[in-house]
């Protein structure tokens, strides 16, 4: 979606979010749901026979001598589900690191712009100038190309 008002434009964007390799996501039910986070359950899965086929993929659920201490799970989730507070502040930083190395970032200053459940950042250009953008978070229910919103 978005919107135009005097010299300021807003957009909002569904950002449907993939697991990597070595994950999927499911949809928990209510007798599942820990209160305070997100219902989208994140499930290991075994690569092993990609890994022989591979070489170097490593299993998640299977590791043998090698370190996993960094991966989706410590990044973005909280108790084996996704963590919408976590994710926020992840694609954040990324997005703010990012725009440091565009060429844009010598005429347009970002502001990252507090929300807990979406990311959104502000862009000012020439004075009087700004673009508003809200990153809304989605994964996939199931094969039906329907979408949960993790707000």
């Amino acid at each position: 979606a978005w919107s135009i008002h005097k010299n300021s434009i807003n957009y909002q964007l569904l950002m449907i979010l993939q697991p990597p390799c070595g994950h999927s996501f499911s949809l928990g039910t209510t007798e599942q749901l820990p209160a305070s986070h997100s219902w989208i359950h994140v499930v290991l899965e075994c690569t092993c026979s990609g890994e022989q086929l591979l070489g170097e993929m490593s299993c998640f659920l299977h590791p043998i001598g090698k370190d996993h201490s960094l991966n989706l799970l410590d990044t973005l989730c909280t108790d084996d589900y996704l963590y919408v507070e976590k994710v926020a502040c992840w694609v954040q930083m990324l997005v703010a690191s990012a725009w440091l190395l565009l060429p844009q970032s010598q005429h347009c200053q970002l502001t990252v712009l507090p929300s807990c459940q979406s990311c959104r950042f502000q862009l000012t250009g020439s004075p009087g100038r700004q673009i508003t953008t809200e990153m809304v978070f989605a994964v996939e229910q199931g094969s039906s190309s329907a979408y949960v919103s993790l707000e």
